[in-house]
């Protein structure tokens, strides 16, 4: 007898050995968040909303941050105080709350907050993912901005806001009234860092940089070295302090990387800030 075989039972079977990816429906979004694991790093899973790559976590190394702005981020982070010693961080966009385990990997004991508008995509991620144990962080569902408000002064030795995406950043959180309060709830010693993914030429992130350089003592901005002309598209991390930016931060945020890395300050930072709006 000829024929094309049928599958049967043992089809079947293999067909429940593949494994299942997560996935949730995100009523805010109006779009579906998705798990997969990375092919290429064992123990690591990537978030994707709307079939768009959002975030990135290795959940047996969280030391290591696999996005090349996280790593500048947490670069930054790794100068703030003690080397080691516990931070209180304010994470303003929880994605797959990469940076807080970072901190709780490099940092044990630090304090930290997470506030994200959609409490589907934090059930989602913790359902998923739960924190490391010992991990202490308070998640708060809801506006940045009203989040920000309700702190108080000084609260906080590092301010993350990673929420921007170029000329979609909700207005409200692009304001000189919101950077001051950023600045307002960080530590004098501490440091605000905002990351704008941007496209040429890069207006956005040039004003963003401008307007908390207009209110801090001291602002740096970070970012792949091919994208200081403006022509190319990426993320640009601003950074800001309430004293004086350290020239120790800059030699070894240049040599942290990654490469080939830009740290602008000072007249660098102004004429990036100056570039042509074509």
């Amino acid at each position: 007898m000829t024929g094309t075989p049928d599958p049967g039972p043992a089809g079947d079977a293999a067909a429940e050995l593949e494994p299942e990816v997560p996935t949730r429906w995100l009523p805010a979004a109006g779009a579906y968040a998705e798990l997969d694991e990375d092919a290429h790093i064992e123990g690591a899973l990537i978030l994707s909303i709307a079939g768009a790559q959002q975030s990135h976590v290795d959940l047996l190394h969280p030391e290591r941050v696999f996005y090349e702005y996280l790593q500048r981020i947490c670069n930054v982070i790794d100068l703030v105080g003690e080397p080691g010693a516990p931070l209180r961080v304010l994470h303003l966009g929880a994605g797959a709350l990469t940076l807080v385990r970072y901190v709780q990997a490099t940092r044990p004991g630090s304090q930290q907050t997470a506030v994200d508008l959609d409490q589907a995509l934090i059930d989602f991620v913790l359902d998923a993912m739960p924190l490391p144990d010992g991990t202490t962080c308070d998640i708060v569902v809801g506006d940045a901005a009203d989040a920000v408000l309700e702190q108080p002064d000084d609260a906080f030795d590092v301010v993350v806001l990673d929420i921007f995406a170029g000329d979609d950043a909700p207005a409200h959180l692009t304001s000189e009234g919101f950077a001051a309060h950023l600045l307002r709830v960080c530590a004098g010693d501490g440091v605000v860092l905002v990351n704008v993914g941007d496209d040429p030429p890069l207006a956005f992130a040039r004003a963003q940089s401008g307007q908390l350089a207009a209110l801090a003592p001291a602002t740096a901005v970070l970012t792949e070295a091919g994208m200081v002309d403006g022509s190319r598209a990426g993320n640009v991390i601003v950074a800001a302090r309430r004293k004086p930016w350290p020239a120790a931060w800059t030699r070894a945020l240049l040599a942290a990387g990654p490469h080939p890395a830009a740290v602008l300050v000072g007249s660098d930072r102004e004429a990036f800030e100056r570039l042509p709006r074509r």
